[in-house]
């Protein structure tokens, strides 16, 4: 190789993801040049306590915290933004776009929201914006639905997106474990936030599947366009039927693209014991992809952590660095070429599993199955019945029904007194 190149970056935060980048291109020094022509040399690393910082770099005089050093150092080509949260991320991801840097983020949360606006930016400015790294940790899932998938028309992308969540289900599946319980060995393992909302209510998946929609349909989809819902109200009696049926529950991301519009979703489901996902356990995360040519692919593995999603960032920031050396920077920009609308939840067509407590006496099922006639929910299967003192317990499983149908059965039995309570309504993928 006649010429030494050097690719000069910079990365904003040295937290958790921040570490393992800087470890990851520490560890790659005596390859670089071999597998993309060049040498990455970290510049800066924007930081808030200098003091701390310092613990974990050789150098600390690569350590500021001034983004104006960095956002005005011509030298610097990739910005590297691992902060998190929408502010001052957002601000620095479009200022360095505007001053001809290059981007690599892992901001789910930003690019969810307001990725057509960085992506838009990217383009205008002819740099390169890739986020990899934003949905599904380790696992390459954006750059196969752009690339290595783009001859396919895609019809869904699901999965399993959310490693806190699946932790506590495999826990409370293998284990007998109730939610509450499961929680705290996920907390205490450190698979778990102090502040778990955004994994067990489903938002953080949200916000993945989001991502993952817009770039399998090539239409924009926002996280507010995504229904979420979490896993809370999970019981280790539901997963016990569920088992017993031949069953799992999971907390899928389910995007489809439909001839009426999108349906993007995230929520528990049963899903069949035989299906791969099925078998997708602990904080390992798994991707479906269906598409019109590929049929059916799955990419799994490690979804979160240190040096998985490093593992992700480090592959932009060299895809870039060819792109820098190849001068074809910004060759793949936004891809959501299309307008496609999104189906709102109450149109969507599922299959439910409810259980309930009534009354256990004479003619309660056929009270049941009456309400479910006269609001259009067919029941496929009654799974089970056990007595409970002086109420029974009945597990069913409707046929596909719309959401608004459903609800409205819901809603009568809520006004009877044969029916104790509605204790668990869980989709069926």
């Amino acid at each position: 190789m006649s010429e030494n190149h050097v690719i000069k970056v910079a990365l904003l935060g040295l937290g958790t993801v921040g570490t393992g980048v800087y470890k990851t291109l520490q560890g790659q020094k005596d390859e670089m040049k071999f597998k993309i022509g060049a040498d990455v040399e970290i510049k800066h690393i924007l930081v808030r306590n200098l003091e701390k910082a310092a613990q974990k770099v050789e150098n600390p005089e690569i350590l500021t915290n001034d983004w104006n050093q960095i956002v005005n150092d011509p030298e610097v080509s990739i910005v590297i933004e691992l902060m998190g949260g929408m502010e001052p991320a957002r601000s620095y991801m479009l200022q360095a776009l505007q001053a001809g840097k290059h981007v690599v983020s892992a901001n789910k949360d930003l690019i969810a929201a307001d990725g057509q606006e960085l992506l838009e930016n990217a383009q205008e400015y002819g740099c390169d914006f890739l986020y990899e790294a934003a949905v599904a940790g380790g696992i390459p899932i954006i750059r196969p639905l752009k690339q290595c998938l783009a001859g396919n028309h895609i019809t869904e992308v699901m999965g399993i997106v959310n490693g806190t969540t699946n932790f506590i289900l495999t826990r409370m599946t293998q284990d007998g474990m109730e939610f509450e319980d499961a929680l705290k060995l996920a907390a205490d393992l450190g698979y778990a936030e102090a502040d778990p909302t955004a994994d067990i209510e489903g938002l953080d998946a949200g916000r993945k599947v989001a991502i993952l929609a817009s770039a399998a349909f090539n239409s924009r989809v926002v996280f507010e366009d995504v229904y979420t819902e979490g896993i809370t109200k999970i019981t280790a009696t539901d997963i016990l039927y569920a088992k017993e049926m031949g069953w799992d529950i999971k907390l899928l991301g389910v995007a489809r693209n439909t001839p009426d519009g999108i349906e993007a979703r995230v929520h528990p489901m049963l899903i069949e014991s035989t299906h791969p996902l099925a078998s997708v356990n602990d904080s390992y995360n798994a991707v479906f992809v269906v598409g019109d040519a590929v049929q059916d692919t799955m990419f799994y593995g490690r979804g979160a952590g240190e040096l998985p999603t490093a593992s992700a960032v480090v592959g932009d920031v060299f895809d870039i660095v060819r792109n820098i050396l190849a001068d074809c920077c910004g060759r793949i920009g936004c891809t959501c070429y299309k307008t496609l609308p999104v189906k709102k939840m109450d149109q969507i067509k599922s299959k439910y599993f409810i259980r309930m407590q009534v009354e256990d006496r004479f003619g309660v099922l056929a009270s049941v199955a009456s309400v479910f006639g006269n609001n259009s929910v067919s029941i496929a299967q009654v799974i089970q019945k056990r007595k409970r003192k002086d109420s029974a317990e009945i597990v069913l499983i409707t046929d596909l029904v719309k959401e608004r149908h459903l609800k409205d059965a819901i809603k009568v039995f809520e006004g009877m007194s044969i029916i104790k309570e509605i204790s668990s309504l869980i989709r069926v993928y």
